[in-house]
C-alpha cells in the first residue's frame, strides 16, 4: 500500500479496548500521547484527519463506579454523557501540543439516514477540515436507542469516510488484519494482506468481538470495508495497540488493505450518475461556459428551474439550447432556488431570511 503520507483524507477508527485499560478502566495515556504524536504527523504533511472513537461508556462507567458487566440502557446512557467529557478533554489535551484544535461530533444512525441531518453533518465536518481542525466523531451514546444505533464504531467510521470523501479508513484493532480463521483457535489460519472483492468466501472468514469492551468484531470490519470500497476508499485492518500505530502502519506493518476499483472523487461521479434527477436547472450562456471549465453553479447563472426538488436531491443542469450539460446534487430546494435564480449572492440573504450557501451546485457535487 501507498504510505499514509500520499493520502489526502484519513479517518482512523480507535476502539475502546485500545483506548481504555480493560482491568482499571483508566485511559491509555501514554498509548493515546503516542497517536496524537502520528496525527501531529500526517496534519504536518497536510493531510485531513478525522478520528471516530469509542470509549465514553468504558470511561464514564469508570468514574460512575459502575461495575456490572452489562450495563442496562439507561446507566450506559448516563456513562456516556459523563464520559464523552473525559473523551472529547484527552484528545484535546493531547492534540493541543501539536497546534491542533479538536472537535466533537456526536452522531446517531438517523442522521446518515435523514437526508436533511446528513447533508448538514456532512458540511460541518467539511467546514471544520477546511479550517483544520481535527473532528473526534463518536455514537451519541446518550440519547441513542437500539432502533436508531450503528451498534459499532466500524460501520460509523466507514460511513464518515463516505461523508467526507475520504481515501483511507484505518480501523486500529487488536488484531493485525483478516485471517482465513480465528487464528487464536486454529494455528493453521493465514493472514491475508490484501482484498480486491469481498466475497462470500472473504465473508465466512469474520468472526467475533475479541474483547469484553469492543462491540464489533471481523464481521462489522468486513461490512465497513464494502461501505468504504463502493466509494474509493481504501481500508486497512491493523494492530492498534502498540504506541504510534499510524507510524507503523506507514512503515509497512503487517495489515490487511482493502483495495477499492475506483478513487473517491471517480465513484462520487459514478453514484451521482446513478441517481435519477428530481429536476432541472436551466442556465445562461456565461454559467455554461463556467461549467465546462470546472466552476459550480451560481444562482445568478440559473434562467429557470422545473420539478419539485429538495436539498441534496439530483438534479439535471440544461444549456441554453436544452442540452444537458451535467448532473449535480442542489444545495437547495425548488421554491429556494426559483427565489435565488438570476440574483447575486449578496442579495440571497435578503431573499430568503437567512444568509445560505454561495453555490447552488458546488462543483464536487457535480459531474459534467
Amino acid at each position: 500500500m501507498d504510505p499514509l503520507t500520499n493520502a489526502k483524507r484519513i479517518v482512523v477508527k480507535v476502539g475502546s479496548a485500545l483506548l481504555v485499560d480493560a482491568k482499571t478502566g483508566d485511559l491509555r495515556q501514554n498509548w493515546l500521547r503516542s497517536l496524537a504524536a502520528d496525527i501531529g504527523a500526517l496534519k504536518g504533511h497536510g493531510i485531513d484527519v478525522v478520528l471516530v472513537s469509542s470509549g465514553s461508556i468504558a470511561l464514564g462507567r469508570n468514574v460512575l463506579g459502575l461495575n456490572e458487566k452489562t450495563l442496562p440502557l439507561e446507566k450506559s446512557q448516563a456513562a456516556a454523557a459523563v464520559g464523552q467529557i473525559q473523551l472529547a478533554r484527552a484528545y484535546e489535551v493531547e492534540l493541543a501540543p501539536y497546534g491542533i484544535t479538536t472537535a466533537q461530533v456526536l452522531l446517531t444512525l438517523d442522521d446518515s439516514a435523514n437526508r436533511k441531518r446528513y447533508l448538514n453533518a456532512r458540511a460541518t465536518l467539511a467546514q471544520l477540515l477546511s479550517l483544520g481542525v481535527v473532528p473526534i466523531v463518536n455514537e451519541n451514546d446518550t440519547v441513542a436507542t437500539d432502533e436508531i444505533r450503528y451498534g459499532d464504531n466500524d460501520r460509523l467510521a466507514a460511513q464518515i469516510a463516505v461523508t467526507i470523501g475520504a481515501d483511507r479508513l484505518i480501523l486500529l484493532s487488536d488484531i493485525d488484519g483478516l485471517y482465513t480463521a480465528n487464528p487464536s483457535e486454529n494455528p493453521d489460519a493465514r493472514h491475508i494482506p490484501k482484498v480486491s472483492l469481498i466475497t462470500p468466501e472473504i465473508e465466512a472468514m469474520a468472526g467475533d468481538a475479541g474483547t469484553g469492551l469492543s462491540k464489533g468484531g471481523m464481521k462489522t470490519k468486513i461490512m465497513a470495508a464494502k461501505t468504504a470500497m463502493e466509494s474509493g476508499c481504501a481500508m486497512a485492518i491493523t494492530l492498534g495497540s502498540s504506541d504510534n500505530p499510524l507510524k507503523k502502519l506507514d512503515e509497512g506493518a503487517k495489515a490487511t488493505w482493502f483495495y477499492p476499483s475506483l478513487d473517491p472523487k471517480t465513484a462520487r461521479k459514478k453514484w451521482i450518475l446513478s441517481m435519477k434527477p428530481k429536476g432541472q436547472i436551466a442556465v445562461d450562456t456565461g454559467a455554461a461556459r463556467a461549467l465546462q471549465s470546472g466552476k459550480s453553479l451560481l444562482p445568478a447563472g440559473v434562467s429557470g428551474v422545473e420539478g419539485e426538488f429538495e436539498r441534496g436531491d439530483a438534479i439535471a443542469i440544461l444549456g441554453p439550447d436544452g442540452s444537458q450539460l451535467a448532473a449535480g446534487l442542489t444545495r437547495f430546494n425548488s421554491e429556494e432556488a426559483r427565489l435565488i435564480m438570476g440574483r447575486q449572492t449578496a442579495d440571497m440573504e435578503s431573499i430568503l431570511g437567512y444568509p445560505g450557501r454561495t453555490e447552488l451546485v458546488h462543483r464536487d457535487d457535480m459531474v459534467t
